[in-house]
């Protein structure tokens, strides 16, 4: 095997290691010279960087001939078609399904119906936590699905993104006064666990694939700016649960 073949081979590795690296040396740098203690099982530490190198080269490598070329030629496909009520329940159901499997999002709910059973919030049976979960999880899931939608007809449209962006911000913040104080933390952070590693590429690739697909668009100016969508919208629709709900 040549050089450069090998190179392009191990690319993918070397970047994953590149990425990496910075997070071992400050691991490393904290616990050897700041707690001054040895670094607790070593060896499975190693093994577990080890599976993560690969894991990540894996990944970004599988979304690179995978995911993104999937979400563009959806988009370009769409685009031909011209059926917008396809289109944006396509994107309705991509927003929704990758959220609603979201593990962070299952892990966030699950925490908040434990935290609300012990605040007297909810009762402390388990089919009362399990409903509350359940119930904020659909409520993410929903909102996501409807941010995208209203992401890709911004793209259609040709609406300026700032509008929605300074728009939707203003609308939490009104929303905070209102809401439980309860369900504040958690609205803001469901904007954060709803962008997966799944949802941002494919979102990322419909976006950019629209843009590009439709005459007029720019797909720097009108591609980007749906994953924002998906963080913001989660956040009115939570808050809003937390008012019916609590």
């Amino acid at each position: 095997m040549s050089i450069p073949a090998a190179l392009k081979l191990f690319r993918p590795l070397l970047e994953a290691l590149r990425d990496l690296t910075p997070i071992i040396l400050v691991i490393v740098f904290f616990q050897l010279f700041v707690l001054k203690q040895p670094i607790p099982n070593l060896a499975e530490m190693l093994a577990g960087l080890l599976f993560v190198l690969f894991g990540l080269a894996l990944f970004v490598r599988g979304l690179e001939i995978g995911l993104f070329p999937m979400g563009e030629s959806m988009a370009h496909a769409f685009a031909r078609k011209g059926n917008v009520f396809w289109l944006l329940l396509f994107a309705f159901l991509l927003g929704f399904g990758t959220t609603v499997a979201e593990p962070a999002l299952i892990a966030v709910a699950g925490k908040a119906a434990e935290i609300a059973a012990l605040d007297g919030v909810i009762d402390t049976t388990e089919q009362a936590m399990d409903e509350y979960a359940f119930g904020l999880r659909m409520t993410v899931a929903f909102s996501v699905g409807t941010a995208i939608v209203l992401g890709v007809l911004r793209i259609l449209v040709g609406w300026p993104l700032h509008f929605f962006i300074i728009g939707g911000y203003l609308i939490v913040v009104m929303l905070t006064y209102f809401a439980p104080h309860e369900i504040i933390g958690i609205a803001y952070d469901s904007g954060g666990v709803t962008t997966s590693t799944i949802t941002v590429p494919l979102v990322t690739a419909l976006g950019v694939g629209l843009a590009t697909s439709i005459k007029g668009r720019n797909p720097m100016m009108d591609g980007f700016g749906l994953i924002a969508f998906a963080s913001l919208v989660p956040m009115i629709f939570v808050m809003i649960y937390g008012m019916l709900t609590v």
